[in-house]
């Protein structure tokens, strides 16, 4: 369940059933120009959230003047490209990114703290995805939302973890090169060389789960 920017007695955000893919009040709607576009600007587009990735302003020798973008999902991080007609009107939507210090799980939600105003924010399973395989109690991250929306969880690019479980390793196994599967302290698993053992600290990348190597 995500939620909504009402502040309780208590100091915490008020839960409320509410996603950012369904249409918003029209007095709350900003426009721009397509002339006025500048990379990191979010755009709301069906009712879809894009991040402008590139943008190249074409003017042909014949026919109207456009210009070309690449747009990336906020969501979903898929990227496409996208076509305007110089000059029209698009909606633009303003992401709020705050650093934030994750203090525990509620059930099915994840509960973060702003460390400057001391609000809390529920954060849904589904919206924080893979970052919970990273996370443990107190990890500063980085949560973004629209108009009081969770829309996504950014981690650092790399956390240390303890391996809590893995199959034990054989002599030699540091120069065959191959991995095994291992369970981090969060409950994530990642692929492991074989000569990791268990009650190791290890560096992972939390952008794809990749190991980067052991911590003494």
């Amino acid at each position: 369940m995500d939620v909504d920017p009402l502040h309780t007695s208590t100091g915490r955000f008020a839960r409320r059933e509410r996603r950012p893919d369904i249409p918003y009040d029209e007095s709350d709607i900003r426009v721009a120009s397509t002339n006025d576009l500048k990379n990191g600007m979010v755009l709301n587009i069906d009712n879809q959230l894009w991040s402008v990735v590139e943008f190249q302003h074409v003017k042909p020798g014949k026919g109207p003047a456009f210009v070309r973008t690449k747009l990336k999902a906020v969501l979903s991080g898929k990227v496409v490209d996208k076509t305007f007609n110089a000059g029209t009107k698009v909606e633009t939507a303003n992401v709020d990114k705050r650093d934030m210090q994750y203090l525990y799980k509620d059930g099915n939600d994840f509960v973060f703290m702003d460390g400057d105003t001391f609000d809390q924010i529920f954060v849904s399973e589904s919206v924080v995805g893979k970052a919970a395989d990273y996370m443990l109690e107190n990890q500063q991250a980085t949560v973004a939302t629209h108009d009081g929306v969770p829309l996504y969880v950014e981690l650092p690019t790399s956390v240390v973890l303890e391996i809590t479980y893995t199959e034990p390793g054989l002599q030699g196994d540091r120069s065959t090169g191959g991995t095994k599967p291992a369970t981090l302290e969060t409950g994530g698993q990642i692929a492991v060389p074989l000569f990791v053992e268990q009650g190791t600290k290890v560096k992972v990348d939390t952008r794809d789960g990749s190991y980067l190597g052991r911590v003494s």
